[in-house]
């Protein structure tokens, strides 16, 4: 089939590459504006956007898809099908009808579970076992298409949103290009999706990613994973914000008031609303990242400090 896909960050690149690699041809890639970047705000170019110059294939980066002159160009690439994975904006239905199969969407979650901008996140934040990819027939509702078919992925325990993602991400590129194999072949016929079990999932936002000390040390550790790499679980001390990245539950410790600290030569321990957790990496304000025990030395941090928030 003749395809263009759409997508603009790093995670949409192993299923482009796959598909790249597939009997299909990808005639051309639809991906968001360059966007400023860097401490310059220099314009740069999406992952998604570099890979297809490297390819060789067609770049469209419209405004927004609803733009007449961007559909004519789609118009003209005359696509079978239009996989997708995070484009990163809304679809209208005129540049829907466009494909003649439609547009595909890969979603990273067993829907109808966490439909939205953030379901990796919020599986872990939930606690899922299991989590998943889905590939489906976008509709005008949110993630609320046809189902084509699905991948599971167990989650571990110390798994961040970004390892999650990233296994999501290959073994969704596989799932992809099995999709359209189906649909070239008339194979596969998507299936609504149930009414029950469906759950939502928003952008997790920076005030998302702030650590509540009066949490389980669970709960607590759930946030921190769900918000590593981006945007980046945080406390306060101080009054400076300090970004926190995966923690390590203490069982059977002695309790600590929520956010107190207790400061070892080789360790830094906060309390939450049950046991004690072991920070790992901190980042302070215009520092590099460090294990904790460097930064409580650094920034002369002694037991029974104690983090905000």
């Amino acid at each position: 089939m003749r395809v263009v896909f759409a997508g603009t960050p790093e995670v949409a690149l192993p299923v482009l590459d796959a598909i790249a690699m597939s009997s299909h041809e990808v005639v051309g890639v639809v991906t968001r504006p360059d966007a400023p970047a860097g401490r310059g705000r220099r314009l740069v170019a999406s992952p998604v956007a570099a890979r297809a110059e490297e390819l060789g294939v067609p770049v469209l980066k419209p405004a927004h898809p609803k733009d007449p002159g961007f559909q004519a160009q789609l118009r003209e690439l005359a696509p079978d099908c239009c996989p997708v994975v995070a484009y990163g904006a809304l679809l209208p239905q005129s540049a829907l009808d466009i494909a003649t199969h439609g547009w595909v969407n890969l979603h990273f979650s067993l829907l109808p579970a966490w439909r939205g901008a953030a379901p990796v996140q919020h599986s872990i934040l939930a606690g899922d076992p299991v989590t998943g990819a889905t590939t489906f027939q976008i509709v005008r509702e949110l993630d609320a298409g046809p189902v084509f078919g699905v991948v599971t992925e167990t989650v571990l325990p110390r798994d961040t949103a970004g390892d999650l993602l990233g296994r999501l991400a290959e073994s969704g590129a596989g799932l992809m290009v099995a999709t359209l194999d189906g649909i070239e072949e008339g194979a596969l016929e998507p299936r609504v999706q149930p009414g029950d079990g469906v759950s939502f999932a928003p952008k997790i936002v920076v005030e998302d990613a702030q650590v509540s000390w009066t949490e389980s040390a669970v709960a607590v550790d759930r946030r921190v994973r769900a918000c590593t790499p981006g945007p980046g679980a945080w406390s306060t001390y101080a009054g400076d914000r300090i970004k926190i990245g995966p923690v390590t539950t203490v069982d059977g410790a002695e309790k600590l008031e929520p956010g107190v600290l207790e400061v070892t030569k080789s360790a830094v321990y906060a309390g939450t609303a049950t046991h004690p957790v072991q920070l790992g990496e901190v980042k302070a304000f215009g520092k590099k990242l460090m294990p904790a025990a460097d930064w409580a030395r650094g920034a002369r941090v002694h037991t029974g400090a104690r983090f905000g928030g």
